[in-house]
C-alpha cells in the first residue's frame, strides 16, 4: 500500500469495557480488521471476552485490563496503565468506545497529548446533572462520533452545555452491516434447509420473524396482541434470540401465546448462528422495540436480505428504513398500529415487493454498509493525526 502525506501509517488503540457479545463490540473488530487490511496496526484493550479470538485471528493486538471498572481509583489506575501503552506501541490515536473506559482514556490522552476520539453508542441514562456529568466525558474527545442522526440530535438536545465548554465536534458515522454477508445473490440453500429442519417449518407458510434477545425492551408482547387480532392459519411467527438466563420473560410471553391461543403460530426458537440464511427464508421481519434504539441493526439487516420490514417508528430505526418501507412503520408499543403495519404486509404483491426489495438493498448499500463505516472511521484517524501534526 503506498503511503502519502494524506495516508500515513497508523496505529490505533480502541478501548471497550469487554468482549463478549454485542454491536459495540462487532463494530471494533470491524475497525481492527480495516486497520489491518489496510497497512495499519489495530490495539484493543478490554477485560476480556470469547471474541478476543477474533482478534487474534486477523492479526490484531490485545491488552487484558479491567477497563470496565466504574471505580474511581480502578479508572485511574488504568489510565497510569494506557500512558505506558500509548508510549510502548507509539499510538497515533486512542478510540474510547464506553464511558468508564473514556475516562482513562482522556487522561492518558491529556498526559501525552495524544489525539482521542470516542463513539456515543447509546442515549445513555441522564436524568440528573451527575449523570450527565459523567456521560460528557464521551464529549471531551477530539471528535466525537454519533452512530446515528437520532443520537446526534440527543448529544445536541442532553449536553448544550457541554459542548460548548468542551468544543466538542459531533460527526455521524452509522454503523454498517456487511453487506456480501446479508445478500441473496449468496448461497444458502444448505443452511436454509437446515434451519427448516431445526425449526420444523412447513414449504407453505408466511415466515414473521421478531430477532434479537428475549427482553421487555424488544417488544415481543406487543407483536402477541397484534397477531392475536388477524387470521394467523397460515403464518407461524419465530421469535429468534437468546433469553440470557431471563427465564422469568420468556415464561411470561408463554404464557400470553396460549392466552392468546397462537401456540400453533408463535416459536421461541433460541438463537441463530446464521441470521443471513434465517432472513432469506423469512418473508417479513419484525423490530418491535418499545424504546428508540440508537441504529436498529435488525431492520438494516432485514432490508438487505430482500424481507419486507415492521418496524417502531422512532429512533435510529426510522433513518434506516427505506422509502419503499416506511409504509410499514408502526407506533411503538402500539399492537393496533403494528397489526395495521403487518396486514399491509401481508397484502403487498409479489411485483410490489419486487420493487421494494430493490431499492431497499440500494438505500442499505449507499448507506449502511460496512465497507462506508469503516473508511469513514479510518479517514477519522487519518484527520486526527494530521491536525496534531499541523
Amino acid at each position: 500500500m503506498n503511503q502519502n502525506n494524506s495516508q500515513q501509517n497508523l496505529c490505533i488503540l480502541q478501548v471497550l469495557p469487554a468482549l463478549i457479545s454485542g454491536g459495540v463490540e462487532r463494530g471494533t473488530i470491524d475497525i481492527a480488521l480495516a486497520l489491518i487490511q489496510s497497512g495499519h496496526r489495530a490495539i484493543v484493550v478490554s477485560s476480556g471476552g470469547s471474541l478476543v479470538k477474533q482478534l487474534d485471528e486477523i492479526g490484531a493486538t490485545h491488552i487484558h485490563l479491567p477497563v470496565q471498572s466504574k471505580n474511581p481509583w480502578q479508572i485511574w489506575k488504568n489510565a497510569q496503565v494506557l500512558k505506558r501503552i500509548i508510549q510502548t506501541y507509539q499510538v497515533d490515536i486512542i478510540h474510547a468506545r464506553s464511558r468508564a473506559p473514556a475516562w482513562s482514556c482522556y487522561w492518558a490522552s491529556k498526559s501525552g497529548n495524544t489525539p482521542y476520539t470516542t463513539t456515543f453508542h447509546g442515549a445513555y441514562g441522564h436524568s440528573n446533572r451527575l449523570k450527565r456529568w459523567y456521560n460528557a466525558v464521551m464529549l471531551r474527545s477530539h471528535m466525537t462520533i454519533a452512530v446515528s442522526e437520532f443520537i446526534a440530535k440527543h448529544i445536541a438536545k442532553t449536553y448544550p452545555t457541554q459542548i460548548g465548554k468542551f468544543h466538542s465536534k459531533v460527526k455521524v458515522i452509522h454503523r454498517g452491516i456487511d453487506t456480501h454477508t446479508f445478500s441473496c445473490s449468496q448461497t444458502l440453500s444448505s443452511s436454509l434447509e437446515q434451519l427448516k429442519k431445526q425449526w420444523q417449518l412447513p414449504n407453505n407458510k408466511t415466515i414473521i420473524m421478531l430477532p434479537g434477545r428475549i427482553t421487555r425492551l424488544k417488544g415481543h408482547s406487543v407483536l402477541i396482541h397484534a397477531l392475536s387480532k388477524l387470521d394467523t392459519s397460515n403464518i407461524i411467527c419465530l421469535f429468534v434470540g437468546d433469553n440470557h438466563g431471563n427465564t422469568s420473560y420468556q415464561q411470561e410471553l408463554e404464557t400470553l401465546i396460549i392466552q392468546h391461543k397462537l401456540i400453533n403460530t408463535i416459536r421461541l426458537v433460541g438463537g441463530c448462528q446464521n441470521m443471513a440464511a434465517a432472513y432469506q427464508m423469512t418473508d417479513i421481519v419484525v423490530s418491535a422495540s418499545v424504546k428508540p434504539e440508537s441504529f436498529g441493526r435488525v431492520s438494516c439487516e432485514a432490508q438487505a436480505m430482500d424481507c419486507l420490514v415492521v418496524a417502531t417508528n422512532h429512533g435510529g430505526t426510522r433513518e434506516i428504513i427505506s422509502d419503499s418501507q416506511k409504509a410499514f412503520l408502526c407506533e411503538p408499543n402500539n399492537s393496533e398500529s403494528m397489526q395495521q403495519a403487518l396486514m399491509k404486509a401481508l397484502s403487498t404483491t409479489k411485483q410490489a415487493q419486487a420493487l421494494i426489495f430493490q431499492q431497499s438493498r440500494k438505500h442499505i448499500e449507499a448507506n449502511f454498509s460496512l465497507d462506508k463505516m469503516c473508511r469513514d472511521t479510518l479517514a477519522i484517524y487519518q484527520q486526527l493525526k494530521q491536525n496534531r501534526q499541523g
